[in-house]
């Protein structure tokens, strides 16, 4: 027992650690209140103990105790090296600023400890030892995370080899995990990336890490409960949850494993001559499907490495040559995704570049079309009229050989510029013609919404078309109308590339951007339509949110539920966008994806849908599912494995899914 071989332990606030109750051995220690401690046992038989350093009031006597603790702790054999350790862990969290144990040695301390774990399987399998790898990468990742000097000052101390020795994977994952965060740190900075990139196996690694983490961590700690390691289980939930916390933290902890990996690759990806080693084509198709999923929404994940790649020549060739990448691009770029700007940044600088534009440009225009009336979206001001310019010069650049437009291309740019001239006239005419035009609009709109009612929706569609070209380019809440109007009928006729291109539309034009809810909940739909299960998810729970704080009773939720259908639809995308599906199915856990259809029943047409008129509505919003999904019989199949999102509560989903991945809190 760790704490049975050191009574000033008892001192200290605990927190504990395992599953069995006060007889587990572990035990979490907060320096901070180690710090406060007005009592230090008076029997402690150690002159050199952790706690007793910490509490020495001679500011002279305490460093000079504290350097020599981190000489003689890695030559020490003694039980209970983990509990100073681990008190140091949470000291770096706390404080990863403070120049004190940097000062001191703290990071050749910690380095003679991991290489001591590497190389002394004896001395690791005693006692509580095996954790001490594991925090003592976090320890060196958490002090290189804000400062470059205490970066400098870790390289000099060596944490580089044995921190790559980790990386390997020899140890086990968690060990890998905070191993490529620490380097992700270290090769953020200037001065310190030259010392990461020296060790070439490193990129390698990295990219092989953030390929194969996600199966790693469900096929070795995941997929059997009862197999699991202890020292693992406390580690992710600090011994306070049972296997179903368990679980959901290894998710967390899989999504920071390959995100961080993206990180450590982004680094790289900034120096060309590492970018032909980064852009073969195996890895890069995967980039757009590493996501980080709903646990990770603060990292960009493949899309943030595929922006940094596009930035350069010699990255936009290569992704170029990939259509399926290119598709993504256009998909994340008209989604909820928060990383949405990036995948345009990506699209616009592909069209940018003569040698690549031809490649890119029948699937680029569509998607940047759409999206050309966005005002400001986060940092980029004016990014509409900026993806005018652009789709501008690529039309002009036509005949000088620089790329060969297609007619259908050709047509939507010019349809565009068109509406931009549109909007130029409107400004110089007369109050009292807009106003005509709006009624003419509006008129036009009635009779597409009567043409709904009756089942002709081709017919609906083609007036809210013809609406479209009468109404005023200023009048953006009535062309938001029309815009949704008309994706909803794109959804009934199967078209719906054409309903997520006027849904895109309507949430770029309405204010604030990308919360139009009707537009949000056909997009999904839309999405759902092409199996795409990420970008249906996302639409989905941004829907949620926004019934559950409109004004209107068709969308709010009754008694703050949310709406089955909005559920359902919600629940069969977390299965299908789940971060171990595609590892689940490899390794037997899940049906494959023919089975989709026993799981979650099937699609039926021919339904009540909501009347197309944003002000004509007048059901509980079920309409709009419609009898998708006509029974409850894809609930009563449920898999053998007890999905973790199946209850799914207003509470969960009206926030949108709003779980930080805060890396320094474990």
């Amino acid at each position: 027992m760790i704490l049975a071989s050191n009574p000033c332990a008892y001192t200290v606030e605990e927190t504990l650690f395992g599953k069995n109750g006060s007889d587990h051995p572990l035990y979490e220690f907060r320096v901070v209140d180690c710090l406060k401690m007005d009592k230090v046992s008076p029997d402690c038989p150690y002159p050199g103990c952790f706690f007793c350093v910490m509490k020495e009031g001679n500011p002279s006597k305490r460093r000079a105790s504290i350097l020599k603790f981190f000489r003689e702790l890695p030559s020490q054999d003694d039980d209970g090296q983990v509990l100073p350790i681990s008190g140091l862990w949470n000291t770096a969290m706390a404080h990863p600023n403070d120049p004190e144990f940097i000062e001191l040695g703290i990071f050749e301390c910690m380095v003679a400890l991991i290489w001591k774990g590497l190389k002394n399987r004896r001395w690791l399998s005693h006692d509580q030892n095996i954790y001490i790898p594991y925090y003592a990468a976090h320890i060196i990742g958490s002090y290189t995370m804000n400062m470059e000097e205490f970066a400098e000052s870790a390289i000099h101390a060596g944490v580089t080899p044995p921190l790559v020795e980790l990386l390997r994977g020899r140890l086990t994952w968690v060990e890998q995990r905070v191993a490529v965060r620490a380097l992700g740190h270290l090769a953020t900075y200037t001065n310190t990336f030259p010392a990461v990139a020296s060790h070439g196996e490193i990129l390698e690694l990295a990219i092989q890490l953030a390929m194969s983490s996600l199966e790693i961590v469900y096929s070795h700690f995941y997929q059997y409960a009862d197999r699991r390691l202890s020292y693992h289980c406390d580690l992710l939930t600090r011994g306070m949850g049972g296997v179903e916390m368990e679980s959901r933290k290894a998710e967390e902890w899989a999504s920071q494993l390959q995100c961080w990996s993206l990180q450590l690759i982004n680094c790289f990806a900034f120096k060309p001559e590492f970018l032909p080693t980064i852009c073969k084509p195996e890895f890069l198709v995967k980039l757009p499907g590493m996501w980080g999923g709903l646990v990770n929404e603060n990292s960009p994940a493949g899309i943030g490495l595929l922006r940094t790649i596009c930035h350069h020549k010699l990255g936009r060739g290569p992704v170029a040559s990939c259509p399926g990448i290119i598709e993504a691009l256009c998909n994340i770029a008209r989604s909820s995704d928060d990383w949405q700007y990036m995948a345009i940044d990506c699209l616009l600088w592909l069209i940018q570049d003569p040698s690549t534009c031809h490649k890119v440009i029948d699937k680029a225009v569509p998607a940047l079309v759409d999206l050309a009336e966005i005002t400001n979206l986060g940092d980029h001001k004016k990014l509409g009229d900026y993806i005018v310019n652009v789709l501008q010069e690529c039309l002009q650049s036509q005949g000088t050989g620089r790329s060969t437009i297609s007619i259908h291309v050709k047509e939507l740019i010019e349809e565009l510029l068109n509406s931009k001239q549109r909007l130029k006239w409107e400004k110089s005419m007369p109050k009292e013609d807009l106003h005509i035009k709006q009624a003419a609009a509006l008129v036009v709109k009635l009779e597409g919404n009567s043409l709904f009612s009756s089942g002709n929706i081709a017919g609906a569609a083609s007036k809210y078309s013809e609406a479209l070209s009468l109404c005023p380019m200023r009048s953006k809440k009535e062309r938001v109308v029309l815009y949704s109007n008309r994706a909803q009928c794109h959804l009934l006729l199967q078209q719906p590339l054409a309903a997520i291109s006027d849904a895109t539309r309507a949430l770029c034009l309405h204010s604030p951007l990308n919360r139009h809810a009707k537009s949000l909940w056909r997009r999904a739909q839309a999405y759902d339509m092409l199996d795409l299960a990420k970008e249906s998810l996302l639409d989905a729970i941004l829907f949620i949110n926004e019934c559950s704080q409109s004004n209107d009773p068709d969308l709010s939720s009754r008694q703050n539920k949310v709406p089955d259908y909005a559920e359902r639809l919600v629940k069969k995308q977390m299965r299908a966008a789940w971060l171990f599906r595609e590892a689940a199915i490899k390794h037997g856990g899940v049906h494959g994806e023919g089975d989709a259809g026993d799981i979650y029943g099937q699609e039926s047409d021919g339904s009540e849908w909501e009347t197309a008129s944003e002000s004509d509505i007048g059901n509980d919003g079920r309409a709009e599912m419609g009898d998708e999904y006509d029974d409850d019989s894809e609930w009563k199949n449920e898999d053998k494995r007890k999905d973790k999102y199946d209850k799914v509560t207003l509470k969960d989903l009206k926030h949108g899914y709003n779980v930080h991945l805060a890396e320094d809190q474990s």
